[in-house]
């Protein structure tokens, strides 16, 4: 026996041992098909192979969706413990003027966001000292502001959290971190009976970071524990 004729009988004999090997080689098996419908012409239909054709693009494609179910899967998981350790730090301050502070800091590190601002509506004025103080997250408005910044429209039921993209010209509200800023989550916030309302505002330089099309469960339940936190320090 020659050589070639030694290292064909040594392949078949693997191959028989262990046919799955084959088996679950697709490349392998779309030759193999391929090389059957070439013999058997162009005039004869191979169902068998048209089936094994269909069946595999249903399994990439379930393939494609598994991958894309768990990857979301993961992605809410760290979502999740995001907002989780957000919130416990948001909880540690026990002076008002701590708590805000963090809220530009710590709070928004842990978010991954650049910038976070609280809007207070109220008929004071913009020179309060306490206003000037904390004027790297705290900006106040004038009654009716909050409304229209988020474009609810009159007469409907106003969302509680707006995820949109915006223009990098908005220091009347950020500050100077206006000037970066291209995507916002913009949380309404009620504070209680016989307040005026408020809206805690989550910027990014990342024009992709709040889109539209996000789920917003995860900041709505940020938003109604900074609201309830925000009573206690109100009353």
């Amino acid at each position: 026996m020659t050589s070639s004729a030694l290292l064909e009988s040594d392949l078949r004999d693997r191959i028989l041992s262990d046919p799955s090997t084959v088996l679950e080689d697709p490349e392998i098996m779309r030759a193999l098909i391929a090389t059957n419908q070439a013999q058997m012409g162009g005039n004869v239909v191979d169902l068998r192979g048209i089936a094994m054709e269909r069946l595999e693009a249903r399994l990439d494609r379930l393939e494609d969706t598994h991958r894309s179910v768990i990857a979301a899967a993961y992605e809410n998981l760290a979502g999740t413990n995001q907002v989780h350790r957000a919130i416990l730090r948001m909880l540690d301050p026990v002076e008002f003027e701590g708590f805000l502070k963090d809220l530009g800091g710590e709070v928004a590190n842990i978010l991954r966001v650049d910038s976070v601002r609280l809007v207070l509506e109220t008929v004071q004025s913009k020179d309060d000292p306490a206003v000037k103080r904390l004027g790297d997250v705290l900006s106040v408005a004038e009654p009716g502001f909050i409304l229209n910044y988020i474009g609810a429209r009159e007469g409907a039921e106003p969302r509680q959290v707006t995820l949109r993209q915006i223009q990098p010209d908005q220091a009347e509200i950020y500050g100077e971190s206006g000037n970066y800023i291209h995507s916002e989550a913009a949380l309404l916030l009620d504070f209680g009976e016989g307040r005026l309302p408020g809206m805690l505002l989550m910027g990014c330089e990342d024009p992709h970071h709040f889109k539209p099309n996000q789920g917003t469960d995860l900041l709505a339940f940020f938003a109604g524990v900074f609201e309830r936190t925000m009573r206690r320090w109100l009353s």
